[in-house]
């Protein structure tokens, strides 16, 4: 009877430790088991983005640093501080600026005298009582140095404002406005600047009598009077008389803009003086603001020998490739003539370590010597070989580089092609179009001449620029990089959903399998309740 009881109870309680007594929470099992298949793919993937996301703002991180690099010089050149300077003795009569894209030597000197200011015809009518009463219908023929058009006065405009507006949007080049001088109002009109802008306004014939009190000149005593007659300026140069159309003069004193403002009694001495200083500064500034950009990129490109922290882009070629363009900016030719072409002629140089310096010594020394090439390296120039072609473009509007014009047609209207393509007509320019690979140049031809070359020199700023959009421009290694990553970011979430996927149809058969054990275990548990009833009554029949 001893050995059965032992029996027993050994059974009884192997059917409890399978059973619902067990303690087993399945529910927590299949959450475990679960986890710990996905745990290696979910670190793997999760590295994986880590080392995406680094990538994507490291490389945004090195754009702006190029960006800004780019912007800050372009805005240093292009703010005028370090170009040389003009002079004048009398800014109150004649006032003087550079123009960009221009070289004025250092030792500009020249003697100018005003005896006559530019003048623009203007002539007025008789005064009206009513500025809105009708003045009567027909046309009028304006002739003008910008040519000639006819413009009509009928319902819709038969009055002075409506004959101002008529006149101002004929595209001859007159301003037309109506006047209230106290006495009525007059209609005023106004041409340009020049003794060639003089203009006449003539009424057609069968136009309204009342038209002709709007003629210039008049006939019979009527018409329009005249206010103020076109007369070009006249100057005297180093004792040259000379004579020019406006009082805003560009082509007198080599890369000098003139205004005149009033006439002198005397000689107006016109100078220039080099800003030495500034240009020091900009290159001391350029050096350490590259070495700030230099930084950036090691910190991207780190290898992570000897300990040091690897960077994003440790082997990447792209981003090495932008350390070699832009370590080799030192010596690059920033211009095609003069003694100095480089920074490495004002003494800046390439360590070692790939960081730039400046041997002030050197740097002073050159700006004593050649102050105007130096500031040749800052402020390039654009010349054409041909005085009959005249570039009207600002200086770094195109790309750096050398442009043939042929087949040059001065108009109107004008024509020509630039690299074999045709330019673009634009009143009395010519604007190269993008497939000529010029785009932004924009030249006038003054006279006969069938081709040209045009030279756009890069300076440091375009030679910068032309790296920076070599780079970050459609089809650039940095664009490309920056669509790599995308890319590969888009691959990674492709990844991880796959692997959420995987996951989830494996806890899901977990909970299948452990649902079935459940189903068979509550089995048992029936069972075993049964053999537990049966046990007690053979226990109980026993004793």
């Amino acid at each position: 009877m001893t050995t059965t009881s032992t029996t027993a109870a050994s059974g009884s309680a192997a059917l409890v430790a399978l059973g619902a007594g067990s303690g087993i929470d399945t529910a927590a099992l299949v959450a475990n088991l679960a986890a710990a298949q996905k745990a290696p793919a979910e670190a793997l993937i999760a590295g994986r983005e880590t080392a995406n996301k680094a990538r994507v703002s490291t490389l945004a991180t090195i754009s702006s640093s190029l960006d800004s690099f780019s912007t800050a010089l372009s805005a240093l050149v292009g703010g005028g501080t370090l170009y040389t300077q003009p002079t004048t003795s009398d800014a109150a009569a004649v006032a003087a600026s550079p123009i960009a894209g221009t070289r004025i030597p250092g030792t500009l000197a020249a003697s100018l005298q005003v005896t006559r200011l530019a003048a623009a015809q203007t002539v007025m009518s008789a005064a009206q009582a009513d500025a809105a009463a009708p003045i009567g219908r027909g046309t009028l023929t304006l002739a003008a140095g910008a040519g000639t058009a006819t413009i009509t006065i009928d319902a819709s405009n038969d009055s002075l404002a409506g004959l101002a507006a008529a006149i101002s949007g004929a595209g001859v080049g007159l301003a037309a406005s109506v006047v209230n001088d106290g006495t009525g109002s007059r209609l005023v009109v106004k041409g340009a600047t020049g003794a060639a802008s003089a203009f006449t306004i003539t009424p057609d014939a069968g136009a309204d009598a009342g038209l002709a009190t709007f003629a210039y000149p008049g006939s019979g005593g009527g018409g329009m009077a005249l206010a103020q007659a076109a007369t070009d300026a006249a100057l005297v140069l180093d004792g040259i008389p000379v004579t020019r159309a406006s009082n805003t003069i560009s082509d007198l004193v080599p890369g000098v803009k003139l205004q005149l403002k009033a006439l002198t009694a005397g000689s107006v001495a016109i100078g220039a003086t080099q800003p030495t200083s500034a240009m020091r500064q900009a290159v001391v500034d350029f050096v350490d603001a590259f070495n700030e950009v230099k930084a950036t990129l090691d910190t991207a490109t780190a290898n992570g020998l000897n300990g040091a922290e690897a960077g994003p882009f440790g082997r990447d070629t792209t981003v090495r490739g932008l350390v070699r363009q832009m370590g080799a900016l030192a010596a690059a030719p920033l211009v095609s003539t003069g003694a100095i072409t480089s920074l490495a002629d004002l003494g800046v140089a390439t360590g070692m370590d790939g960081k730039l310096s400046v041997n002030t010594t050197r740097l002073d020394a050159a700006l004593a010597r050649d102050p105007d090439g130096v500031a040749a390296l800052f402020n390039p120039v654009q010349t054409s070989s041909s005085g009959a072609v005249q570039i009207k473009s600002a200086m770094g509007a195109a790309a750096p580089g050398t442009y043939k014009l042929t087949d040059l047609v001065p108009g109107p209207p004008p024509s020509g092609k630039i690299n074999g393509v045709a330019m673009i007509a634009a009143g009395q320019r010519l604007v190269a179009p993008s497939k000529s690979g010029a785009t932004g140049l924009v030249v006038q031809v003054t006279g006969a001449t069938a081709e040209t070359t045009i030279t756009v020199e890069p300076g440091l700023g375009g030679a910068l620029k032309q790296i920076r959009d070599g780079l970050r421009g459609t089809g650039g290694p940095l664009a490309l990089l920056g669509d790599a990553l995308t890319r590969q970011a888009e691959t990674i979430a492709g990844d991880r959903t796959r692997m959420e996927a995987r996951a989830d149809a494996y806890q899901a058969r977990l909970q299948a399998s452990f649902a079935a054990m459940n189903t068979r275990v509550s089995a048992f548990k029936a069972t075993q309740s049964y053999l537990d009833q049966q046990i007690k009554v053979w226990t109980n029949s026993d004793s």
